[in-house]
């Protein structure tokens, strides 16, 4: 209080001041403002409008899914189809031949045959058991090919699922694959699926 005051720190100004004002955007035009409230005056009020917003979004999302299963669009697959690794699988697999794809018919001929022939039931049952233990065998090798061919070509990610997910497409007739098979059978896959 009665003591020597110290003298104020001087405060050095720089030489070109930084503007620090303004909402860092510029002015929207009057078209664009008029455009934006009108959008916002366009959203649904009622509980009734939004329920019907809320389906035609889901629709047309719906829509491009089905699109994408049908051409392997990446953006808009379902999220058990998206990646490197599952597109690689769903390649390897449709660019084989595997038994595992004739056996529903084979297995629809099989049940139909002891209608028409009782000598034949006993057949059939045997050759039910037997394109069943194929089957088994050719899924058995598909997997530990897959599963190296895997770890060779993705070491890094997380391979749980993998399999599963090539047996199924394995299983379905290749016509009703969903995503549609992009690669014929024989076909040399590419290197490298990043």
């Amino acid at each position: 209080m009665f003591g020597r005051k110290s003298p104020a720190p001087q405060v050095v100004e720089p030489e070109n001041p930084v503007k620090e004002t303004g909402k860092g955007r510029p002015t929207p035009s009057r078209k664009e403002a008029e455009a934006a409230r009108k959008a916002r005056l366009k959203q649904p009020r009622s509980r009734k409008e939004i329920n019907a917003a809320n389906r035609a979004q889901r629709s047309e999302h719906g829509d491009k899914m089905r699109q994408a299963m049908k051409t392997g669009d990446e953006r808009y697959l379902p999220l058990r189809d998206k990646g490197p690794v599952k597109r690689f699988i769903r390649d390897w697999i449709d660019a084989r031949f595997t038994f595992a794809e004739i056996v529903l018919p084979v297995l629809i001929i099989a049940l139909v045959v002891p209608y028409i022939s009782l000598e034949l039931a006993m057949y059939s049952q045997l050759f039910t058991l037997v394109v069943m233990a194929t089957v088994i065998i050719n899924l058995i090798a598909l997997r530990f090919l897959l599963r190296k061919e895997l770890k060779r070509r993705f070491p890094d990610n997380d391979l749980k699922g993998t399999t599963y997910y090539a047996i199924m497409r394995s299983i379905q007739i290749r016509p009703l694959r969903l995503p549609k098979p992009q690669v014929k059978i024989g076909a040399q896959l590419p290197d490298d699926y990043r």
